[in-house]
């Protein structure tokens, strides 16, 4: 059965050939990640440089406050679904987001600022992506693709965040740099209001399924609940591994990179950070084009195989950190930038075959009415992962950095092999899916 959108009636137009919503939604995502990334590529260096707090603290708070980010989601979601609604969720959360930033600008207001951030983040986040599969028909082949676009838009701004926040920050102050991921904030909350004609309207709450199939139903639904909570705990895992690259990686930066070019330019420590979403964005397309081809042959691989795949590349992008270090601790000089760009491009290919294929899995396979607490519970990931990853980057102080870029790569291959035990289970999911041609996650719990 096919879901209109709020706009069926008015036969809305394309935009670059997909709904014109996936636009709004791919510029409100763009600035609310320019914003975030904005924050974070200079969040360490101000603790460290400017509160004059220590590497391990550092290291957890910075992993405590991501961890806040992705864990109220888990609550939002659930509001959002039952009570605001995904407009006004989104909205309510796009001004706690702004406030937050602009806070930032205070020192004395540091702790607060970054609640405002979380709590913010809580409801907008699960509420603006899981408008995406509104927008597409149940057997619309473009929903496929969809996600790896809105990838880019996440990545868009992520990518230009790093240089201008950065670069103003350390040029001029941390707290110009936080001002400006604010003014980031306030154009994603405009661009979000201003585009809302071509948006889903919000649904109800899904209503008691009553009739004699309701018991099949309600155990379909907890099997496919039950594999994205699996999923998801993998994810975790992972993101001790990943999330290392705003974390132990800044350090790094700092007191392990050589950042000079030529005689004078020393290149400023929050760009690397940007090398990571330019080579999504320039990359993506690469990657749709060829799952697009491998499905038309029927040999592309599932998601969670493909998330298998880019674990275990995640993994040996930080093989390659630490073989880089130990060769400058022989050698008793900083690293060359090039090893850390060669990382990052290690790393971004194996993020694009987990993050956006995890994204887009628990999107499809969101039952009906739970879409926002669907994609909160992926993002659950996020918050038990950042905390994972804030407690192995407090290893940095305690171990050699060969040492501790060999531990990292071992919790990346750890989630590769939690991934690959949910292959079955989710390769049947999908299949059942695509072989009934409806709506991703069509199915309600009965009550």
């Amino acid at each position: 059965m096919t879901e209109a959108t709020s706009n069926d009636a008015a036969a809305p137009r394309d935009w670059f050939g997909h709904p014109a919503g996936l636009t709004i939604l791919f510029l409100t995502e763009t600035w609310t990640q320019f914003s975030y990334f904005g924050m974070r590529a200079i969040l360490v260096y101000y603790m460290t440089k400017e509160l004059l707090l220590g590497q391990q603290q550092a290291s957890l708070i910075y992993g405590y406050y991501a961890a806040a980010f992705y864990f109220t989601p888990i609550v939002g979601g659930v509001i959002a679904d039952r009570v605001l609604g995904k407009y006004r969720a989104v909205v309510l959360g796009a001004v706690l987001m702004a406030l937050g930033h602009f806070m930032m600008t205070f020192e004395s207001l540091f702790y607060p600022a970054m609640a405002a951030v979380a709590l913010g983040n809580g409801f907008f986040l699960p509420s603006l992506s899981s408008q995406i599969n509104s927008l597409y028909a149940s057997d619309d082949p473009r929903l496929a693709s969809a996600y790896n676009i809105y990838y880019v838009g996440i990545n868009l701004g992520a990518f230009v965040a790093p240089l201008a926040c950065g670069w103003l920050g350390e040029a001029y102050g941390w707290h110009w740099g936080f001002g400006l991921a604010g003014i980031g904030m306030l154009i994603a909350l405009l661009t979000y209001v201003f585009g809302r004609k071509h948006l889903p309207a919000d649904q109800a709450a899904p209503k008691a399924v009553r009739a004699a199939p309701s018991g099949q139903k309600n155990a379909a639904f907890f099997a496919r609940v039950a594999l994205l909570v699996g999923v998801m705990l993998a994810v975790v895992v992972f993101r001790g591994a990943y999330e290392q690259n705003g974390n132990s990686i800044s350090t790094w930066t700092d007191h392990g990179i050589d950042r000079a070019i030529g005689s004078g330019f020393l290149i400023p420590l929050a760009w690397f950070q940007s090398i990571n979403p330019l080579l999504i964005i320039l990359l993506t397309p690469v990657y749709v084009a060829v799952w697009t081809r491998l499905a038309r042959h029927g040999r592309e691989p599932s998601s969670i195989r493909k998330m298998v795949i880019g674990a275990i590349i995640v993994g040996l992008s930080y093989v390659l950190c630490g073989v880089a270090a130990h060769f400058s601790v022989l050698e008793h000089a900083r690293t060359s930038s090039l090893w850390l760009a060669l990382y990052f491009v290690v790393l971004t290919i194996g993020e694009l075959f987990i993050l956006p294929v995890g994204l887009g899995l628990f999107g499809r396979l969101a039952p009906k009415g739970y879409d926002a607490t669907a994609i909160a519970t992926w993002f659950f990931a996020g918050f038990a992962g950042n905390l994972l990853a804030g407690w192995v980057g407090t290893l940095w102080s305690d171990l050699s950095t060969p040492m501790f870029f060999a531990v990292v790569a071992a919790v990346g291959f750890v989630s590769a092999g939690l991934l690959a035990f949910f292959i079955p289970a989710g390769t049947r999911a999908e299949k059942t899916l695509e072989a009934a041609h409806v709506k991703a996650a069509p199915l309600s719990v009965a009550e």
